[in-house]
């Protein structure tokens, strides 16, 4: 044990001489290992596990720790990152999806003779500040009113079912965003956003609104109360779905000194948002529309012209938005973009990955329900997870956009991962899997830099069950940061 410690107390040297580290310690590799991890075991908790160098002078000598690394285990989030690796395969990292504004009928004297179709393009990062876009696009094309009504048309994925407790509940009542419903044409993520900001006065309730329309659209059930200033600010949301649509409840209080929050939550129906927030947008730009809304999961007809496009950001950017913020909304829809046929289901998009994943040499069984690892049935191994990670890391033109979407844990987004040593923090790119339902799971899956710069690929999943205890993040993370510290120090 003494030459480990010795390459601690050494570790800036050894980041640049390191091959003189090793000729002292020779017998550190011995204890590079899960060994730490590992304890979770004896708590009754299941583990798959490995840590592998790619570089070809690795040899036989590669495998640097594994704990049954073949072992069918949930990956929770770090799906995303399978996602991520198939996509980019698929499409290219320059990718757009375009979302437009179409119809058969025709424009006479600034009227537009029948409906105006919204054709929702599956951009999993379709914002309102694309919507205005549209509708100011719309505007130039000449279009002042229209005859008939607005559509927006769902037809590449039609109707998602639910296949997880959490997205079925939130048809009718949720209290977070990350369960929204899916469309190929849902906005913001399939959430309603609500801004509250303190009234002028302790006592008066505070003031609210939707973050992207000054038109009302949905019922805001306000019960938030400005408090003195430093009393501080406490807000409870829920979207619930009665017989007047969907109302967003906010309950709380809000001190008259604090800044604004915006408070986001998954909608009833991401279409019909879709279709009530653009109604809005066009109401504001004065261009009536004469008939109600409607939402449509039939394609358009061949005779519909294009009015106004949109087009997502490069797919390497809404990439970095589903990795690091492990936006479900946004990945679930991704994977139904990988569906070639129409009216696509989460298992056929996880179906999409698995044949992805399937095809790389030496990955081994894998299940897939969903793109976003929100359904507890996703099955893989740390095995083929780092088979999966190795491929990328051999695929030049691909790589720099996939490994940029990872976490480096010193500059994350994501504080709970700033932990461990700065050895760990500055020489690791990770992505986090986390769920607490039916069962505690914890999974970590990225790359890392030895003191000699070699590079290597790491997966871990740490999953619970029925009776095992609440699996906090420290006691994964801690462990884990310093096993793979002691791998990187050795060489």
């Amino acid at each position: 044990m003494g030459c480990f410690f010795a390459v601690k107390r050494m570790q800036r040297w050894s980041l640049v001489t390191g091959v003189a580290t090793l000729a002292l310690c020779v017998s550190t590799s011995l204890f590079a290992d899960f060994n730490r991890l590992g304890q979770l075991q004896s708590k009754g908790f299941s583990i798959s596990a490995e840590a592998r160098l790619l570089d070809a002078a690795a040899g036989a000598n590669a495998l640097l720790g594994s704990i049954t690394p073949d072992r069918q285990l949930s990956p929770a989030s770090v799906t995303k990152a399978y996602l991520s690796a198939a996509a980019l395969n698929r499409f290219g990292p320059q990718h757009r999806f375009t979302s437009q504004l179409v119809s058969s009928a025709s424009i006479e004297n600034g009227v537009l003779r029948g409906d105006l179709v919204f054709e929702g393009g599956g951009d999993p990062g379709l914002t309102t500040e694309n919507l205005w876009r549209l509708v100011q696009r719309l505007h130039l094309a000449g279009v002042g009113e229209v005859e008939g009504a607005l559509v927006v048309s769902q037809w590449r994925f039609g109707s998602v079912d639910c296949i997880t407790t959490d997205r079925c509940n939130a048809l009718t009542r949720v209290a977070n965003a990350y369960s929204a419903p899916l469309s190929s044409a849902g906005v913001n993520f399939g959430s309603w956003c609500v801004n509250v900001a303190p009234a002028i006065s302790a006592g008066e309730p505070a003031q609210v609104g939707l973050c992207d329309s000054q038109t009302s659209l949905i019922t805001i059930d306000n019960q938030v109360i400005t408090r003195p200033a430093n009393s501080g600010t406490e807000i409870s949301a829920e979207r619930i779905t009665d017989e007047r649509g969907d109302v967003m409840r906010l309950t709380g209080q809000i001190s008259t000194n604090a800044t604004a929050r915006d408070v986001y939550r998954g909608a009833g129906d991401a279409a019909e948002t879709t279709a009530q927030v653009l109604m809005g947008m066009l109401s504001q730009a004065g261009i009536q529309v004469r008939e109600p809304w409607r939402v449509s999961s039939s394609q358009p007809p061949s005779s519909a012209q294009r009015l106004a496009a949109v087009d997502s950001q490069p797919l390497q950017e809404l990439l970095l938005r589903i990795m690091n913020y492990s936006n479900n909304y946004m990945a679930d829809v991704l994977a139904l973009d990988l569906v070639e046929t129409p009216q696509a289901q989460l298992r056929q998009a996880g179906q999409a990955i698995e044949t992805y994943a399937q095809s790389l040499p030496g990955h081994g069984p894998l299940t897939l329900y969903s793109g976003s690892g929100l359904t507890t049935e996703n099955r893989t191994s740390a095995q083929g997870v780092n088979v999966m990670l190795e491929d990328m890391f051999r695929q030049s033109s691909l790589f720099p956009s996939f490994v940029a979407a990872f976490q480096s844990p010193a500059n994350g987004v994501m504080r709970f991962i700033r932990r461990g040593s700065s050895t760990f923090q500055n020489n690791v790119m990770i992505k986090t899997g986390t769920l607490n339902q039916p069962f505690a799971v914890r999974a970590a899956a990225g790359y890392f830099r030895t003191a000699q710069g070699r590079w290597g690929v790491f997966s871990v999943m740490v999953n619970g069950n029925g009776s095992t205890p609440y699996l906090s993040w420290s006691e994964v993370l801690d462990p884990l940061s310093q096993d793979l510290e002691a791998m990187m120090l050795a060489n």
